[in-house]
């Protein structure tokens, strides 16, 4: 049975309101790594670091030990726990067991891929972590090891309630540049590095976790120092310029930083390794190691490799596979922004689909009948948001029949006509109109407004279909925001001509 995901009634707007819903979040595990470690926890032969290591598979997991321990620490053992195999040992395998039969534990393909994709994104800073860092701080391996998984932990719950949250902020604030201040206040009520931080201290999370938060926040002055120090490639002049500033070069080289620039590097090159955000961190990495930034750049994608023969899944993105792209061209792939295009299975399903809409005589036993198959045949050729809209008999309205990925109340949309041009042009014969970042200022302006606040996205498709020489109905879809993958516009231009001759043969069934 698919793990549910919590949809609460309401989105919290206030830091307090997040961290109670947060914390009340049971993170699903994947039950290979389950069954996995609780075996090895059956078998006497095993050590805590065997099953420690055992963890790692699923970060839940480990998240979970580790609040676990920390939440009933005592008073003797207040200081959080800056390891995994400290946590079970305050523990104990007793406790560890009943803490895992507590757990939801569901076949992996079956957890929500916007968690997937971001756990995965901490294994990647955890293996950046340790073959950039650990070995020349040996002695600290394991707080640079834990902290690094664990660093974005307080959005992985997130990533469960409020999946279609985090995308948004992702696609306005890292690809878009929209300011990260008011897109976080209008998405979340509050700043996203304030609830991280908050939730980190409620879950007692290792002491490198908060620190990088509160550098993020309370510190931002002397990173943005430190970083114009790293763009001055003259190593002899950048280490003149920080013994200039010893409080500056102190601060910079806390071995708790390692954390902040794994997950940095880890996070800005989902969105492709050619970008602003990866070269900083990359610059930064490069001051921290006093390495040249070519040897940097080289050990940074070896790492990116080594994590994707550890991690990387099917139908997630994982930055590695970019490395195998023409170099002058990765600004064109942008990682996680570019949508999967649908699978071998995925496809299947639409034929059949589509072979349904296309059968003679029509199957249809009524409208919502042929509008709901429709509907899953666009949603089978990777259309992740889309609607449904029929006209009324004067022509005057458009009416909602049937939405996917879009608000519940969407349900009740009804679209005058005659206020919107563009919807005058695509109701006058069938038309298609894909909107892009070139065209978007011009055509999106002409769209009702409340079309266009449920499809905030530069890449759609609107296409109108007609039965019998009149047009009858308006598809809107997109993926998600993200611009559209190619296999997906021509099977959406396909699903529409099946679509067509369904409402005609639908309309014609009496004849």
């Amino acid at each position: 049975m698919p793990i549910e995901t919590i949809v609460p009634s309401q989105t919290p707007k206030t830091l307090d309101a997040w961290v109670k819903l947060l914390d009340s979040v049971r993170l699903p595990v994947p039950l290979a790594s389950f069954e996995r470690v609780k075996a090895a926890i059956g078998d006497s032969r095993r050590s805590l670091r065997d099953i420690a290591e055992l963890m790692q598979d699923s970060p839940a997991l480990v998240l979970s030990v580790m609040r676990e321990a920390n939440h009933h620490s005592s008073t003797a053992m207040s200081e959080p726990a800056e390891s995994l195999e400290i946590a079970l040992n305050r523990l104990g395998l007793a406790r560890t067991t009943e803490l895992l039969e507590r757990l939801p534990a569901v076949p992996e393909s079956e957890i929500a891929p916007t968690l997937r994709q971001l756990q995965m994104v901490s294994q990647h800073a955890s293996q950046q972590a340790n073959g950039l860092f650990a070995s020349r701080l040996a002695r600290l391996w394991q707080e640079i090891h834990w902290g690094s998984l664990l660093f974005l932990a307080p959005l992985w719950p997130l990533a469960l309630t409020h999946p279609k949250l985090l995308d948004e902020w992702e696609l306005r604030v890292v690809h878009k540049g929209e300011s990260a201040s008011r897109v976080e206040e209008e998405l979340f009520g509050v700043r996203v590095m304030s609830l991280c931080k908050a939730l980190a201290e409620h879950w007692r999370l290792p002491d490198w976790v908060t620190r990088g938060y509160h550098l993020l926040q309370e510190e931002r002055r002397l990173l943005a120092e430190a970083i114009l120090i790293a763009r001055d490639q003259d190593s002899l002049h950048q280490q003149q310029r920080l013994d200039d500033q010893p409080s500056l070069r102190r601060w910079f080289n806390q071995p708790a930083n390692t954390v902040l620039l794994a997950n940095g590097l880890a996070l800005a090159s989902q969105a492709g390794w050619t970008n602003a955000h990866v070269q900083r961190w990359q610059l930064l990495t490069s001051l921290y190691l006093q390495t040249p930034l070519d040897d940097v750049q080289q050990l940074v994608h070896q790492q990116a490799a080594i994590s994707a023969r550890h991690h990387a899944c099917p139908g997630l993105f994982h930055p590695a596979e970019a490395l195998l792209w023409p170099w002058q061209q990765q600004h064109l792939h942008q990682g996680q922004i570019a949508p999967p295009t649908p699978s071998a299975q995925a496809l299947g399903t639409w034929r059949k689909l589509c072979g349904e809409l296309l059968a003679e005589p029509s199957p249809f036993s009524n409208a919502i009948h042929l509008t709901t198959l429709a509907r899953d045949a666009l949603v089978a050729c990777g259309m992740q948001r889309l609607m449904l809209l029929m006209t009324d008999k004067t022509v005057s309205q458009l009416r909602v029949h049937q939405t996917a990925g879009i608000p519940g109340e969407a349900a009740n949309l009804v679209l005058p006509i005659e206020q919107s041009k563009l919807l005058q042009r695509l109701l006058s014969k069938s038309a298609q109109l894909r909107l892009t970042p070139d065209n978007h200022a011009q055509f999106s302006a002409l769209l009702p407004a409340s079309l266009r606040a449920l499809f905030r996205s530069e890449h759609v498709l609107l296409r109108s279909l007609s039965s019998n020489g009149r047009v009858v109905m308006l598809l809107v879809a997109d993926q998600g925001g993200k611009p559209l993958a190619d296999v997906s516009v021509q099977a959406f231009g396909k699903t529409a001509q099946c679509i067509e001759r369904a409402l005609t043969a639908f309309s014609n069934r009496s004849a």
